[in-house]
């Protein structure tokens, strides 16, 4: 079954909403994707802005680290990396989190209806290596810091309410955040090369601010049935990897993305791509940069992920080619979008606009590879709905 069956209809960026539409009962697993023809062509020559696209698709430069934003008075902050898109009346925000300490934290960009920038503003302070982090059904965006004992942000993307630090959704090294409407749990990512799963369940879903902290248990291959164990101590007194024997291990947790029933993550260590169907419990492969044949992998230092209405999944490089990569519902991998002359950054932060026509992301380091450098693009074009 096409993973385009389980995505068709989801809100991409900021909102999730529950989704009805055919499962995974019974399905057999399918082989990780393989290398292929994108449905977008190839890559064109670099543009004014240094980035290689396929026909038909343009980018321009929304904001860089240490300037103005453009027609405001915010200067956008250093190393942005993860973000998000949500819905403003007829137009947008793009939220975007900054991985320095001790000043890291989280700024936004307003956008119009016609994708003009209208405001920016900061929406998260005094934190530190806010990573990624991912959105809430209900309009927040979860920044999570990549620390020891780090912890999870429940901030407002318009920058009215206080942010809210969420203890217990637990103290590890914070990587990404996805909600799942439906079984009513937030899934989270943790950046250690032994790191693990966790999903939070809150008392009450839409109040992140009391639950249980819960670590996935599988056996050691990378195919099977995932059951949930409580992490006894969500504090991390006692590191939350370490609580609960018989917890997967996963080789630095990345990216977190859910639509329809599965979670699709990311681990840097290995190059992989796995997902979790949330119906039967059962994780697997959807790609493995060691499992591809005929030539050299195209997708490789996995990072953050998203998808679009379309099924494709896009997944951005922490250096590898400087690309974002997309998976399609057939299993095809390709390169999307190329950066050049920044091969001492990483690509971080990819989000759609809620219509799905403009694709958000970030050089978290741009040409100088430094943090002080970043670039935040836009691209825009016929995206395939």
């Amino acid at each position: 079954m096409e993973r385009r069956t389980f995505l068709r209809g989801a809100v991409v960026g900021g909102s999730v909403a529950a989704f009805g539409g055919s499962l995974w009962h019974g399905v057999a697993s399918a082989a990780p994707a393989q290398p292929g023809a994108g449905p977008y062509g190839a890559l064109r020559s670099a543009d004014a802005n240094g980035i290689l696209l396929p026909a038909g698709f343009s980018s321009r430069v929304v904001a860089r680290s240490g300037q103005n934003v453009s027609g405001t008075s915010y200067k956008w902050h250093s190393a942005p990396d993860g973000g998000a898109c949500f819905a403003d009346g007829s137009g947008w925000i793009y939220v975007s989190n900054s991985e320095v300490s001790p000043s890291g934290g989280a700024g936004a960009v307003r956008f119009s209806s016609t994708g003009a920038i209208t405001g920016a503003y900061r929406i998260l302070s005094s934190t530190r290596n806010n990573c990624a982090g991912g959105a809430t059904p209900w309009n927040t965006w979860l920044s999570c810091e990549e620390v020891d004992r780090g912890y999870v942000y429940e901030t407002d993307p318009w920058g009215v309410k206080a942010a809210v630090r969420r203890d217990a959704m637990g103290r590890f090294k914070h990587e990404a955040a996805a909600a799942d409407p439906v079984r009513q749990v937030v899934y989270l990512t943790e950046d250690v090369s032994d790191g693990c799963f966790y999903r939070f369940r809150p008392t009450t879903w839409g109040d992140l601010s009391s639950g249980t902290l819960e670590v996935a248990r599988m056996g050691s291959g990378t195919s099977g049935t995932v059951t949930w164990a409580v992490v006894p101590d969500p504090s991390g007194a006692t590191a939350t990897r370490n609580q609960v024997s018989g917890a997967k291990r996963f080789n630095g947790g990345e990216g977190c993305y859910y639509a329809d029933d599965t979670c699709w993550f990311t681990t840097k260590g290995d190059n992989r791509v796995w997902q979790y169907n949330a119906v039967t419990q059962a994780l697997e492969l959807a790609y493995d940069d060691s499992l591809v044949t005929g030539g050299g992998a195209p997708l490789t230092g996995v990072d953050n992920v998203t998808g679009a209405s379309s099924g494709d999944l896009y997944v951005a490089e922490d250096g590898g080619s400087m690309e974002i990569c997309l998976i399609t519902p057939d299993d095809v991998v390709a390169p999307f979008l190329r950066i050049s002359g920044q091969s001492s950054s990483e690509i971080t932060g990819p989000a759609f606009s809620p219509d799905g026509r403009r694709l958000y992301f970030s050089s978290q380091r741009g040409t100088s590879g430094s943090s002080s450098g970043g670039i935040t693009y836009e691209v825009t074009g016929p995206f395939r709905a």
